[in-house]
C-alpha cells in the first residue's frame, strides 16, 4: 500500500462497511419487506454495489496502482445505489453507507 497508507486504510474499512451493509440489507432487510425492495433493477443494483466494494477493497489491499480504476468505478456504482435506495423506506442505513464508500472512493481515484 501506498497512497497516504491511511487514506487506503480509510477507504478500504468504507469499501468493506458498504459492502457489509448493502449485502447484508439486501439479504435481510429487501428480501423481507419484498415489493420494490426486490425488484429485479434495485435488488441487481445493490448486489453489484455491494460487489464493487468489495472488490475494491481486495484491489487496494494488493498495492497495485490499478485501485484508481476500481475506485473510481465503486464511487459511480455506489451513488447510482444510493440514489435508488433514498427512494425506498428503511435504506438509510445502505444510502449513508453508499454514501461514505463513494466519497473515499473518489479520492482514493484521484
Amino acid at each position: 500500500m501506498n497512497m497516504t497508507d491511511g487514506a487506503m486504510t480509510a477507504c478500504i474499512e468504507a469499501c468493506l462497511s458498504c459492502y457489509r451493509t448493502c449485502h447484508g440489507m439486501a439479504m435481510q432487510h429487501c428480501l423481507e419487506v419484498g415489493g420494490e425492495h426486490v425488484a429485479p433493477s434495485h435488488f441487481r443494483l445493490m448486489a453489484a454495489c455491494a460487489e464493487m466494494c468489495r472488490a475494491s477493497a481486495h484491489i487496494m489491499m494488493t498495492g497495485a496502482s490499478v485501485h484508481r480504476a476500481s475506485c473510481a468505478a465503486c464511487a459511480d456504482i455506489c451513488e447510482a445505489c444510493a440514489r435508488d435506495c433514498e427512494t425506498l423506506d428503511g435504506m438509510e442505513d445502505c444510502v449513508r453507507a453508499c454514501r461514505t464508500c463513494a466519497e473515499s472512493c473518489r479520492k482514493m481515484a484521484a
